[in-house]
């Protein structure tokens, strides 16, 4: 078998193999499924200061190869997390990292502060998505300094390891990456969810309550492995890749592409045995191509001889 483990910072994962934050709930809800302490590690659903109902409903719609959602970071905030699921979930052997979101600086420090206390939780990962409610509903992650900003915040208070999630919204994602990167960051998730909208044309109506949401799937796992590859030419730091991996070949590729470990998302709505076959299957992998160990994979892509031009649009 080859050697699978897999390092993020100083968090150590048994495989690469992760779930995406509001995919997988708190584990528990797949537990029956798959073998949870098989897993790399849990990223459980956004985590916010205070409670959230989320957005009305619908705010699911399926479309061509992807979802679209927008459920609105619907959690019963920090404490509730710590008194309530945390004891719950400190009975498995991997690692949870909780997804840490706000619309405040304020707001991703207090999280981050409560979450830094509890010894066994070794790592957050900070969803740079949200909109800043005091800069008019930008999201931090669609601005260098914002995202800067925020980043240097936690990082100042935070003192594990600390993942930030991109968001792919952007002109150019190794702008945003250097920026957390200088900012302190341990390592970056990307992407993200990318921003679309469905239109039933009977009703004339769009189908999601908020018109526009997140868009996920197999639909941008290209547009995602362009951003891994770019982003690995661009940090020194450890990456993490989404965005559409519904398969080991899926997860091999973005692999290669440059990232150290990936998050499982859509795929567990549509088979929730899917990280067992993905860890197995990488194992395969290496195996037929004599790598001994996973870490030979990371940015393995070969190019070809000829130039290539990385800003072609």
């Amino acid at each position: 078998m080859a050697n699978l483990t897999t390092q993020i910072h100083r968090l150590k994962l048994q495989n690469p193999v992760m779930t995406a934050s509001g995919t997988f709930g708190y584990g528990e809800e797949f537990a029956d499924f798959v073998d949870l302490n098989r897993l790399g590690a849990i990223i459980v659903k956004g985590t916010t200061s205070t409670e959230r109902e989320g957005n009305p409903y619908p705010r699911m719609a399926e479309t061509a190869s992807g979802m679209l959602n927008s459920v609105g970071l619907q959690n019963k905030g920090i404490d509730y997390f710590i008194h309530d699921i945390w004891p719950r979930l400190k009975k498995y052997k991997i690692p949870f990292i909780v997804n840490v979101s706000g619309s405040t600086i304020e707001e991703y420090v207090e999280t981050a502060e409560k979450l830094n206390s509890i010894e066994e939780l070794p790592a957050i990962e900070l969803n740079i998505s949200c909109p800043n409610v005091k800069e008019g509903g930008m999201a931090f992650g669609t601005s260098c300094t914002a995202a800067a900003k925020v980043t240097k915040s936690v990082r100042d208070i935070y003192h594990k390891t600390l993942i930030v999630k991109l968001s792919p919204n952007v002109t150019d994602i190794t702008e945003i990456a250097r920026a957390v990167e200088g900012a302190g960051a341990d390592a970056v998730s990307l992407i993200n969810t990318l921003l679309g909208m469905a239109i039933d044309a009977n009703s004339r109506k769009p189908l999601l309550s908020t018109i526009t949401g997140g868009l996920s799937g197999p639909a941008i796992k290209p547009i995602a492995l362009r951003m891994v590859w770019q982003v690995f030419q661009a940090i020194k730091i450890p990456i993490i890749g989404i965005g559409g991996i519904m398969n080991a070949t899926d997860a091999i590729e973005f692999l290669l592409a440059g990232a150290s470990a990936i998050e499982v998302g859509t795929a567990n709505f549509i088979d929730p045995t899917i990280t067992s076959k993905i860890i197995d299957g990488i194992n395969d992998y290496c195996e037929r191509n004599h790598f001994t160990s996973v870490k030979d994979l990371v940015g393995a892509l070969i190019i070809p001889e000829q130039t290539v031009d990385m800003n072609i649009s």
